[in-house]
């Protein structure tokens, strides 16, 4: 299975590229967003990709999307083919069979929306750079506070969290996103929506994190974006995928000590042992480490949805 890396669509306007995804104008109100298999690493695209990544994060968003729609609106109109590609014909496109088995399985039809300029991440176990930055602050002896938040002291890594906290980011165009508090965050888009938005994705993480659990994995943190539709709050860009969350297998879980993950963490741990100093160019992948990763991503999907990732003609 060859990864797809790149997609044009004669007769749509293209908007814009992301590390995986291209996004595209669908008549005046409508976007179609087309997850490829591209991977990045240490904000590095990667010369290889990861083969069916981009349909399990496609599909994966829409079935939480679905699930979790009770709790707030969402901008995903469809992903099933069946609805999209007869709409992108009837909106001008010549759909050639070697486009439309690009497109197939990873491409979403969703509501226009004006992004909110911040990333909305829940976590609720220390891990990763709040695990950092709480070391740093003398949280292994003292009760702390970051960004705002009170956490106690003596909490081990990847120690579950008394509670989920809201730890909010801002989107960085170069480099790291930077944590910021809900403070930051009512300056840069107004009080009410900042609360607004933190209380819609503790909700969300809380619903999503019993759902995980049921199918024995831990859902340590996520990553939740919003955008404005006629002033309305509403969900965008993906939804709980491997890349915007961080899953752990539950019977394998032991705090103390950092987990594994359904991600990239192949392809994170194959670089970091290769010594490259994370700039361009980067090293060549293996191929077990891209077909180990491509494993990775269908049984998180696997075991979240409970079903197969459909297989699509190459």
């Amino acid at each position: 299975m060859t990864p797809l890396q790149h997609i044009a669509i004669p007769g749509l306007v293209h908007r814009t590229s992301g590390k995986v995804r291209e996004i595209f104008e669908v008549g005046n109100d409508s976007l179609l967003i087309v997850a490829t298999d591209r991977i990045s690493a240490f904000d590095v695209v990667l010369q290889e990709g990861i083969p069916d990544k981009g349909r399990v994060l496609t599909q994966l968003s829409g079935w939480w999307f679905q699930q979790l729609s009770p709790l707030v609106p969402n901008h995903c109109l469809a992903v099933d083919d069946a609805a999209i590609l007869p709409y992108l014909e009837r909106s001008g496109v010549s759909l050639e069979p070697a486009l439309k088995r690009k497109l197939a399985g990873r491409s979403m039809l969703c509501l226009k929306a004006t992004p909110l300029p911040i990333e909305c991440v829940v976590r609720g176990y220390l891990a990763g750079s709040l695990w950092k930055e709480y070391v740093a602050a003398g949280g292994e002896h003292k009760d702390v506070i970051l960004h705002g938040v009170a956490l106690p002291g003596g909490l081990k890594e990847s120690e579950k969290l008394p509670e989920p906290i809201f730890t909010p980011a801002t989107k960085a165009t170069v480099g790291h996103d930077e944590n910021i508090s809900l403070s930051a965050v009512a300056e840069r888009i107004g009080s009410i929506f900042a609360h607004r938005v933190a209380e819609i994705s503790l909700a969300l993480y809380r619903s999503a994190e019993e759902r995980a659990r049921q199918s024995g994995l831990i859902l340590a943190d996520t990553k939740f974006e919003f955008g404005l539709r006629n002033g309305e709050l509403i969900w965008i860009d993906e939804a709980l995928t491997p890349d915007s969350s961080r899953y752990w297998e539950a019977s394998l879980y032991r705090p103390g000590q950092s987990q594994p993950s359904f991600d990239k963490q192949f392809v994170r741990d194959w670089l970091e042992q290769t010594g490259w100093n994370k700039q361009p160019p980067p090293p060549t992948l293996p191929l077990e480490v891209v077909q180990r990763t491509a494993e990775k991503y269908r049984e998180a999907y696997r075991r979240l949805t409970g079903k197969e990732l459909p297989t699509y003609e190459e």
